[in-house]
């Protein structure tokens, strides 16, 4: 399940929570210079990290979980969630009854933000190739 913001109880390690309509721009800090845009694509270049995105994206697991889906060590795990939490990847909740147990959930912000970024790239591209079709054409009638 997608975190759609900040929750009640909910940690994003130190991104914005509850961002609103501009959420992709707010969650990648889309700057001049998209370092934070970079620190989520580093953050997602591990195999291990993109397994526990993948367990994320179907529901919010605790990290016990996590670490099994993703076939590392706990302490391990506790690494990766810590940078996925800097990143703005994932949030954590700590229940009521039981402050010992976190339920991870996947940012909606991270997913927007990668999803948005892509989307430049590729309007790029498709944009590049138009202007290269058209080049090739008017060549070929000559």
């Amino acid at each position: 399940m997608i975190e759609d913001g900040g929750t009640v109880g909910a940690r994003d390690g130190g991104a914005a929570a509850g961002v609103g309509a501009g959420g992709a721009d707010a969650a990648a800090g889309a700057g001049a210079d998209g370092s934070s845009l970079a620190v989520l694509l580093q953050a997602l270049g591990d195999p291990a990290r993109l397994r526990v995105v993948e367990a994320l994206s179907r529901s919010p697991r605790r990290a016990g979980d996590l670490a099994a889906v993703a076939g590392v060590p706990a302490p391990t795990m506790s690494k990766h969630l810590r940078v996925m939490l800097a990143a703005g990847i994932v949030t954590d909740e700590r229940s009521a009854r039981d402050a010992r147990v976190r339920v991870f959930r996947l940012r909606r912000e991270s997913v927007v933000a990668v999803r948005a970024w892509l989307d430049q790239v590729q309007a790029h591209w498709d944009e590049q190739l138009k202007a290269f079709k058209a080049h090739v054409e008017r060549e070929g009638a000559r």
